[in-house]
């Protein structure tokens, strides 16, 4: 692999050519994204240098799609009949099954690789990227055919820049962060809308930490989210269904002086999500850092 193409030079594909610099990579790092966006990677040292997607295309033995999900839909469109047939194009969009389906009409399976770093940040854009981002943070991989030398190669990469690796089917993968990424986000975004509805001025006045944190996803961007929730629309909705039905239980449980079952069923997966992404006192308080964050928000690019 001696040229990476990255579309999309925001906070994901800005790290994504940090963290191949810090690991060693000296091959040629095209950028394919708005002039903002370039003139930041270039100042980052994200990227060596631009070009437009065609020309990415024709040059690159890699192209990492780190855009939107909307926008990594079109992008595989327009790749189609560009792309060199040993090169592996790659995505880090929040859903898969969508993105995948597409690559299965416009490629070839051995081509594809879908991938989600489950990484990021507060920050956006190419300014707030870290090399060390993807670094022990899970990245999941939705390979459709049997490894490849190429894919072979880019999960080497992964594993030199820190990232543990977890393949599953595309429909799994957009399964499982329906539960664990867009229901926490809908969440506090429900929170919030809750709380700005109650114009009461001590809200703003009277709270602790705990809100803060509950409220932090709420400050997500819509144009970010909406590609992503309507990529996912069947899965989110039978997770807001398993949500609504527990707080049918909560408000039976607390009319009846019981909500402790509640919080010893919460407690206790919380508690062991936590001994199980935390190996030392000092990871587990860097997790609960404030700006600490894995969700698929960030990771859209």
């Amino acid at each position: 692999m001696k040229t990476v193409a990255i579309a999309g030079v925001g906070l994901i594909g800005a790290s994504f050519g940090l963290a191949l610099r810090e690991a060693g990579f000296e091959g040629d790092l095209i950028g394919v994204s708005s002039p903002d966006a370039i003139r930041a990677g270039l100042r980052k040292g994200a990227i060596t240098r631009a070009a437009s997607l065609g020309e990415a295309a024709s040059q690159a033995d890699l192209i990492y799609l780190a855009q939107p999900v909307d926008r990594i839909l079109t992008t595989i469109e327009q790749l189609a009949g560009l792309v060199r047939p040993d090169t592996l194009l790659t995505d880090a969009g929040s859903t898969k099954q969508s993105i995948v389906n597409k690559a299965v009409e416009c490629f070839e399976a051995s081509q594809f690789l879908g991938g989600h770093p489950m990484a990021g940040k507060e920050s956006r854009g190419a300014e707030a990227a870290e090399a060390s981002l993807f670094r022990a943070r899970p990245y999941v991989l939705t390979p459709l055919a049997p490894p490849s030398e190429p894919v072979r190669e880019f999960k080497s990469w992964l594993a030199r820049i820190g990232a543990d690796v977890i393949e599953m089917h595309p429909g799994e993968h957009d399964r499982t962060v329906a539960l664990t990424s867009h229901l926490p986000q809908l969440i506090s975004t429900a929170l919030a809308a809750t709380l700005a509805a109650r114009r009461d001025p001590h809200l703003e006045q009277i709270f602790g930490t705990g809100l803060l944190d509950m409220t932090r996803l709420a400050m997500s961007s819509a144009d970010l989210w909406m590609p992503i929730l309507r990529t996912n629309r069947e899965n989110v909705a039978a997770a807001l269904d398993a949500f609504r039905t527990v707080l049918t239980d909560l408000q039976a449980l607390h009319e009846s002086d019981r909500l402790v079952e509640l919080f010893e069923v919460g407690s206790a997966w919380a508690t062991e999500l936590r001994r199980l992404r935390c190996t030392t006192p000092a990871d587990l308080s860097a997790s609960q850092r404030p700006g600490s964050r894995s969700d698929s928000q960030s990771s859209a690019g």
